[in-house]
């Protein structure tokens, strides 16, 4: 990766003020893989007190749509075309962690997955996975 694909990525993913709401932050970027760290913030959890599956769910999206950008053009951007979560456990803990990855990268199509994990003093337990396309647009 270049230094412009990555200030790309993370100009990107600055703008987006929910992540910003969320405390999310980028912190790995590679080809096909990008990694978000995201608190569980009180104003992000549930009614039993564990981090909300829509946190869980946006950070998840995020991770894997930039992780299809690292393979487009500097005047291309991507959208969610569809994605779907599968939630394993409940996200207890002190941040979570979604590393979105690139399947099958195309020209109309990227077909996209992203591992969220919880964190709870040093121990990281999967809690969920999302597939999805994502589809490159004009930036």
């Amino acid at each position: 990766m270049t230094p412009a694909e990555t200030d790309r990525i993370r100009s990107s993913f600055a703008a987006q003020s929910m992540m910003e709401t969320f405390g999310a932050d980028v912190i790995e970027i590679e080809k096909g893989l990008v990694r978000i760290a995201c608190p569980i913030l009180p104003g992000t959890r549930q009614q039993q007190g564990f981090g909300h599956a829509g946190l869980t769910f946006s950070i998840g999206d995020s991770a894997a749509g930039y992780a299809a950008l690292t393979h487009l053009p500097l005047d291309q951007e991507v959208v969610t075309a569809e994605i779907k979560i599968n939630l394993i456990a409940p996200a207890r803990g002190q941040r979570l962690i979604a590393t979105g990855k690139v399947v099958k990268p195309g020209k109309r199509l990227f077909v996209v997955t992203s591992e969220v994990h919880a964190e709870m003093d040093g121990t990281t337990t999967l809690i969920a996975v999302l597939q999805g396309t994502m589809v490159p647009v004009p930036a």
